[in-house]
């Protein structure tokens, strides 16, 4: 449905449906992003809480800022990436032509959030003989985490890449004394920290997948209904 704008000199002038349509896309583009950005941040709370009680990552004492243990910038860093992966992955689906053939329902999204968790409260409780066991304990848990939740190449692919970049980041920061691991293994860091960056690509790119779908299937009423 068509809006009206008023003129200077205070004619209405009407508002194709094509404009519309770009200003209605924006506002669910923004909205999505800023769910995305709030769900990144509880997700960084939590889980950073479950490595910091265990001594898995340590921060220094002037930057801790909050009743989480964590230092101010980690939730909003979280926030933004997941926003970019969550927005990132429909786009994908959509570029690519690979629509998502499992069961698209929030049961479902919920189900993976909690996997989640769980690799992550694995890789920070649960006692293994040593790393190498650790790491691919928690790298067949994300896999598994994947085919159950996703099985799309593009999901593969970008959890991969993404999870990459985002090891690569962290041996930065580590390296430059922003914070530490208490028992790192694999060049500053811990070797199963890219599992657990590839698990969470995937929860958040399944969430971003649920909102977009959500919005697709409110328009397709409008649209009905118009």
């Amino acid at each position: 449905m068509s809006a009206d704008v008023l003129l200077s000199g205070g004619a209405p002038m009407r508002r194709g449906p094509y404009i519309s349509m770009i200003t209605n896309r924006t506002m669910n583009l923004l909205i999505r992003a800023a769910m995305l950005f709030m769900v990144g941040v509880f997700l960084a709370l939590v889980l950073n809480l479950l490595q910091v009680q265990r001594n898995v990552t340590l921060f220094p004492p002037d930057v801790i800022s909050s009743i989480f243990s964590s230092a101010w910038w980690v939730p909003p860093c979280c926030g933004t990436a997941a926003a970019f992966i969550g927005l990132l992955y429909p786009c994908m689906d959509r570029r690519l032509g690979e629509p998502h053939k499992l069961k698209r329902e929030w049961s479902n999204v919920m189900r993976c959030v909690a996997v989640f968790v769980g690799i992550n409260h694995a890789s920070a409780k649960v006692d293994f003989a040593n790393n190498v066991q650790l790491s691919l304990t928690l790298a067949a848990l994300s896999v598994g985490l994947w085919w159950t939740f996703d099985r799309s190449r593009s999901g593969f692919g970008l959890g991969v890449i993404i999870a990459t970049l985002a090891t690569l980041a962290t041996q930065l920061l580590v390296y430059n004394g922003v914070f530490r691991y208490t028992s790192p293994d694999f060049l500053y860091i811990r070797s199963w920290l890219p599992c657990i960056f590839f698990a969470g690509v995937i929860t958040v790119g399944n969430i971003g997948r649920q909102l977009a779908l959500y919005e697709y299937k409110v328009s397709q009423e409008k649209t009905h209904q118009d």
